[in-house]
């Protein structure tokens, strides 16, 4: 498999955990030097820093609209973070940038764009899943990677439902028969789903798939997504949209 250009959403579970940053990272890096994809742009999580900004929006109530842009700019500031750990990173600003050029590994730093288009709903529904996807959309792609600290969509038996509709997806929530999952904060309540609620509209809206990777394991479950040729070997949940 050879791809031109990709979009991974790196999540905060991954980004808070310096040994699931290096190994996904590393994982992306090789893909990039391999050409196996020539053009990447990382998309980061809030991680630590948004939920931070949870705690203040609920304890001090301040607007939707605040929420909305300090939540983001917090992508930019972990997108800085992410440049002095990984100096060989590019920055881009604006996405038609990210059109323009032949080979690229860039992390996106979304505040100044999306203060331009202004192009989500202010609330907490949205999250950098719902960003990554409409960069994806706004790139022309047909897919975008979520990596996580998940293998997937797990059902009930812990089990990884490989690919599903976004119908399916929100059948197997309303029904209660997705796993729990956890998030690492204690004043986050537990969540049935790995991905945030708006998503599935925009899968529908933009006729974009999201991948769903899991960047913890010492598997190396994104290389082997991409360079394996069987398709046993790999683990990963796609949602797909409506046809």
């Amino acid at each position: 498999m050879m791809i031109d250009s990709a979009i991974f959403k790196i999540s905060g579970q991954i980004l808070d955990n310096s040994k699931n940053l290096i190994n996904t990272l590393a994982q992306l890096t090789q893909l990039y030097e391999d050409h196996v994809i020539e053009k990447i742009l990382i998309i980061l999580g809030g991680g630590s820093l948004a939920n931070f900004v949870r705690e203040i929006y609920s304890e001090f109530k301040i607007t939707d609209e605040l929420a909305h842009w300090i939540a983001i700019y917090s992508m930019d500031y972990n997108g800085k973070i992410l440049k002095k750990k990984f100096p060989h990173l590019g920055i881009i600003e604006n996405l038609n940038n990210f059109k323009k050029e032949k080979r690229i590994f860039s992390v996106f730093f979304p505040y100044k764009e999306f203060k331009r288009i202004d192009p989500l709903p202010h609330n907490w529904n949205v999250t950098s899943d719902s960003i990554a996807l409409f960069c994806a959309y706004k790139l022309g792609l047909e897919e975008c990677f979520l990596i996580k600290a998940v293998d997937g969509i797990l059902d009930k038996k812990d089990c990884v439902v490989k690919q599903l509709t976004t119908s399916e997806f929100r059948m197997l929530k309303n029904e209660g028969d997705l796993a729990k999952i956890y998030d690492n904060s204690p004043k986050l309540k537990e969540q049935t789903k790995p991905v945030d609620s708006y998503l599935t509209e925009f899968i529908d809206s933009y006729k974009v798939n999201s991948i769903i990777l899991n960047g913890v394991s010492t598997d190396l479950r994104i290389i082997t997504y991409f360079t394996s040729t069987n398709e046993e070997s790999k683990i990963f949940s796609r949602i797909i949209f409506e046809r």
